[in-house]
């Protein structure tokens, strides 16, 4: 449990359990720890952003004296305190119960971005998020996972426009003090718990520490006074840099990571690379036990019978590839110690079709892991599509990659009103059955006028907010009144509002709207049924296009004739995301098929009784019924005829069918055709995608074979005949290549 006097220096002694919540992030998905915080100050937690932390830094201690005598309050405090130490104390677990042999295992979990709260500003986008609800889901179910990434001190970016509508990155190192981390350090008190070796000298790495709930996730940073200046700024901030900074992040984080666990005497049975650029992990294993004795291929076997790999796009920007010279540059003689041949290392992240020159960081992964799995059932055929190379002569059916579909963490999405309904319908004995199915059929008996009033209040509270957003920056950054406008100021609460917020990639489209400007026009300002757009999102620093379709979308913001129904909400975040997934009518997501692997926004949406619009790409391609949302059909052609084709069917789909159901009401002014929809969205994802059972299916398919370090396929078999395209040769490695027949898609979008 993470110490935390020396973030909250005063709390009255009837109240000092509120530091221990505090500090371990579990209060973000127990609806009454945030509660109960709030109940505190309401006005200091909306302006610190939900951070409880900087709350109790900040509060006035007379207030704190009079919670520690208000006997609600202390009845609410009592109830979520031992709420709370249950969950870091039983036993009783689903894991526990369901693999006891395994209790007592641990499986790491690296990852190069974790989204845990916005407070926490160490992710981009739905990989981190992702991450995060994977946490917080192992912790709920009892699996004995450890979390580590990297702590970036200067975090993502920083989003501003510019009065072209540019964007702009601006880096402001983050104050950990008002963080629940905990810098950890060796026997010795150094800082330092971990040393590597890149660029010809030593980087010492140190550990923070985060808690979430029962799981613990250790983050290394390099911004230590022993190391050379150069190296500690190489954890300074995700996904910047060039190609040698980026490749010395992933070292330190799969080399570094492993040794950091090691110094802490933590010993993992079972290891998850969560997308490539935590392959170096499954290479200095390797390492390790060559180091121990082992031969090359005998120590490539033992690490394969107990890793997971988990690729999450087939976009080819997103698989990392360094060239020959930066890898010596960087890892310079890492190999000669264990025994390990220079190309013996090189091979193992060689590429049989692109560049042979480069260490492709997927292909490392995947020839280190046993079990390897797509994020969705369509992303699962895609993803075998991409590797056939891998196995040559090999059916695609038969490439041994499976598919976990993402899915989202419930308590942390599912709004609190929402929850309540629940309540009363079934008490809140309906969280303990959320992996049982027919649980779930049960949301179609909520009550329509009720589930409608709900989703009024949230729409209201995200209109709100846009205007609190819009002040805030007014007062901050902005010069023109123009900009006032365009973030959002005369939205209404009446409006069909759709959303549209996630990662500018070119290959989502959120350009495809304005393909036709005056049709878009037309919809947006028929004064009989209105129709209101939500934007929001950050382009990746290097990605012009992205950007410019961003500028795109800000110029429309402050177009007249739109009648300001086009907003755009600058430095989308996790806490932004939070109100709109809540607040708006409809999902609208349109990227080109097969290019989004999951697309997980939908799914958030879809746990606040919001239907989505989308592509039959990713998640939608499987759980898209005809009753929980729209789909614009699948085409075929080059990319301009899709576009034409998709810009028909998705203007279509809003003109004759889901804006006429939003404005059609009954006598109580209730949209009840629309508001079926709602309810089969919500109980869609009850059911099939929430983050519960995503990992009770690694746990099932995935982990425990690895913690059993098995070299066999399960059922079905997820084990290849090892690539025969390089010099890379795995003794004793042959096993059936099958997987499950189906096919499908995937990807994360925050």
């Amino acid at each position: 449990m993470a110490d935390y006097f020396d973030k909250i220096p005063y709390l009255p002694e009837r109240l000092e359990g509120l530091g221990r919540i505090a500090m371990n992030l579990w209060w973000r998905w127990h609806r009454h720890a945030r509660g109960m915080f709030r109940a505190i100050d309401p006005v200091l937690w909306s302006l610190t952003r939900h951070n409880p932390v900087e709350l109790l830094r900040r509060v006035d201690p007379g207030r704190l004296a009079n919670c520690a005598q208000d006997p609600e309050f202390l009845e609410l405090y009592d109830h979520v305190l031992a709420d709370f130490e249950e969950h870091l104390t039983t036993t009783d677990t689903w894991f526990s119960t369901t693999f006891p042999e395994h209790r007592d295992q641990t499986i790491a979990y690296f990852c190069a971005e974790f989204g845990l709260h916005n407070s926490i500003p160490i992710y981009s986008g739905g990989l981190g998020v992702l991450a995060g609800d994977h946490c917080k889901a192992a912790s709920d179910l009892g699996v004995p996972l450890v979390g580590v990434g990297l702590l970036y001190s200067k975090g993502y970016i920083d989003q501003k426009l510019n009065l072209e509508g540019w964007q702009e990155g601006t880096d402001e190192p983050f104050d950990p003090t008002l963080m629940p981390l905990v810098r950890l350090a060796g026997p010795d008190g150094s800082r330092a718990l971990a040393v590597i070796q890149t660029s010809g000298r030593p980087v010492h790495v140190g550990v923070w520490q985060l808690d979430a709930g029962r799981i613990r996730l250790f983050l290394l940073d390099t911004d230590l006074p022993e190391n050379h200046p150069d190296d500690r700024g190489l954890t300074g901030q995700l996904y910047r840099g060039g190609e040698a900074h980026r490749l010395k992040q992933e070292w330190i984080l799969g080399v570094g990571g492993v040794r950091v666990l090691r110094a802490l005497d933590i010993h993992p049975s079972a290891w998850h690379a969560n997308e490539g650029h935590a392959a170096f992990m499954l290479v200095e294993r390797v390492r390790e036990l060559m180091l121990e004795g082992a031969s090359f291929d005998e120590a490539v076997a033992d690490v394969r019978a107990r890793s997971v790999f988990t690729t999450h796009t087939p976009v080819p920007a997103g698989h990392d590839m360094f060239g020959p010279e930066i890898m010596e540059q960087v890892c310079g003689d890492y190999c000669a110690e264990a025994g390990m041949s220079t190309d013996q290392f090189l091979s193992i992240g060689r590429h049989p079709d692109l560049d042979h020159g480069r260490f492709h960081m997927t292909a490392a992964a995947i020839r280190l892991s046993r079990r390897v799995n797509g994020v969705s059932k369509r992303h699962r055929r895609v993803t075998q599509e991409l590797w056939t190379s891998l196995w040559p002569g090999q059916e695609i059916s038969h490439i041994p990659i499976g598919s976990v579909t993402n899915g989202v963490h419930g308590g942390s999405w599912f709004a609190h009103r929402y929850q309540e309904l629940l309540d009363d319908l079934l008490g809140e004995v309906w969280k303990a059955r959320a992996l049982d199915p027919a649980m779930w059929d049960r949301v179609m008996e909520l009550d329509d006028e009720a589930v409608w009033k709900v989703h009024l209040e949230l729409k209201e509270s995200l209109v709100r907010f846009c205007r609190e957003q819009a002040r805030d920056r007014w007062q901050t950054l902005w010069k023109e009144a123009a900009q006032l406008v365009g973030a959002g100021t005369l939205l209404s609460r009446k409006s069909l509002t759709i959303g549209f917020a996630r990662r500018f990639a070119t290959y989502k489209r959120a350009d495809l709207l304005f393909r036709d400007e005056e049709r878009l026009r037309r919809l947006l300002t028929n004064p009989w049924k209105p129709v209101q757009i939500v934007f929001s999102g950050k382009a990746h620093p290097a990605d012009d296009g992205g950007k410019a379709i961003l500028q795109r979308v800000w110029q429309a913001t402050r177009d007249s004739s739109f009648a300001g129904r086009i907003a755009f909400v600058e430095d989308y975040d996790l806490h932004v995301a939070h109100r709109l997934v809540q607040g708006v009518d409809l999902w609208l997501n349109l990227p080109r098929v097969p290019m989004e692997a999951s697309g997980t926004s939908g799914m958030k949406s879809a746990f606040n009784c919001v239907p989505q619009l989308s592509t039959l790409d990713g998640w939608w391609a499987e759980g898209f019924d005809a009753q929980n949302g729209w789909a614009i059909p699948l085409s075929e052609g080059d990319p301009a005829a899709v576009d034409a084709h998709d810009h028909e069917a998705l203007f279509t789909l809003l003109e004759q069918e889901i804006v006429p159901l939003y404005y059609d009401r009954d006598e109580r002014d209730v949209p009840v055709g629309w508001v079926q929809h709602m309810k089969h969205a919500l109980k869609t994802i009850g059911q099939r995608f929430t983050a519960q059972r995503m990992v009770t299916e690694y746990a099932r398919d995935y982990y425990v074979p690895s913690l059993e370090g098995s070299h066999e396929g399960d059922d079905p078999p997820y084990t290849p005949e090892p690539p025969n395209q390089i010099e890379l040769r795995f003794n004793g490695d042959e096993g059936e290549a099958g997987a499950e027949g189906e096919s499908g898609a995937d990807d994360d979008a925050a």
